[in-house]
């Protein structure tokens, strides 16, 4: 016989829906940020203005939210602040991307590889070798190159030109005619990667090898890591409108929106 349902655990149910109406409270404020009126908050959460206001009038008292006296807009408040860049201090994206990489590689067969860039540039930090007996290779802690790798490719193609326009001079120096030396090629590449998301090569770094790589962005939008599939060209096709680059592309976002990273997250 089922038991009757006590004040305690009514209260306990109640508690819960509330905990979860202020989430979703604070959750608009972050997508409205700044700042919105009562009323578009209300329209957004598709909730009564009064019982949004309520909400607002504890999620002041507490920190995690607050008012502009000048325009009585809302706003997240400090408290907000402080646990979204604890958020983002906790995210390791060597740990967010370990699963998908494995994924990957166990879907394809192929090895896959996360980079990420330091002091010298596009740095393999974590493998998942294809099992077979062809493979490829590829060294954790390796260096790859700026402009003859698509890891490295991608990286520069997303991250910010003074952090790579050193290591673009070195390169171009050490190669006699090398084609990405013009300027407005490079940056014709740069903006064909953007606006593809990815990018493949032939044979470029290593004879016989295929790449695709694709970026990893953080909450902020900035590229943090680059995650790559190798492999034989007799045996992998790094075709970018590929069932391979498909699977790439879900990885890298399943791994970005872990990282925080919402692309299409815009005020309404």
């Amino acid at each position: 016989m089922e038991k009757p349902r006590t004040t305690a655990d009514s209260n306990g149910k109640q508690k819960v829906r509330s905990a979860e109406v202020g989430t979703d409270i604070l959750k608009a404020l972050a997508q409205l940020s700044p700042s919105t009126s009562l009323s578009r908050l209300a329209e957004h959460v598709q909730m009564p203005a009064s019982k949004v206001h309520r909400y607002l009038q504890a999620l002041i008292a507490s920190g995690f939210a607050e008012q502009n006296s000048a325009t009585n807009h809302y706003g997240l408040g400090r408290e907000a602040l402080r646990v979204g860049l604890a958020a983002l201090n906790s995210m390791d994206v060597v740990k967010v991307a370990a699963l998908p990489l494995s994924e990957l590689r166990d879907e394809l067969n192929e090895t896959c590889f996360l980079a990420v860039w330091g002091n010298q540039g596009a740095t393999v930090v974590h493998i998942e070798p294809a099992v077979r007996a062809v493979t490829v290779v590829t060294q954790l802690g390796s260096v790859l190159p700026l402009l003859s790798s698509s890891t490295g490719l991608v990286f520069g193609a997303f991250l910010p030109q003074r952090e790579t326009a050193e290591l673009r001079h070195q390169e171009v120096l050490a190669t006699e005619a090398h084609p990405l030396a013009d300027e407005p090629a490079y940056a014709s590449l740069c903006e064909q990667i953007r606006q593809r998301g990815l990018h493949h090569v032939h044979g470029l770094l290593m004879p016989g090898v295929d790449a695709l790589s694709a970026p990893v962005f953080n909450a902020l939008g900035q590229v943090v890591a680059v995650l790559t599939i190798v492999g034989p060209a007799s045996l992998f096709h790094a075709d970018e409108n590929g069932p391979a680059a498909r699977r790439l592309l879900a990885a890298t976002r399943a791994v970005s929106w872990r990282m925080g990273y919402e692309p299409d997250a815009s005020p309404e």
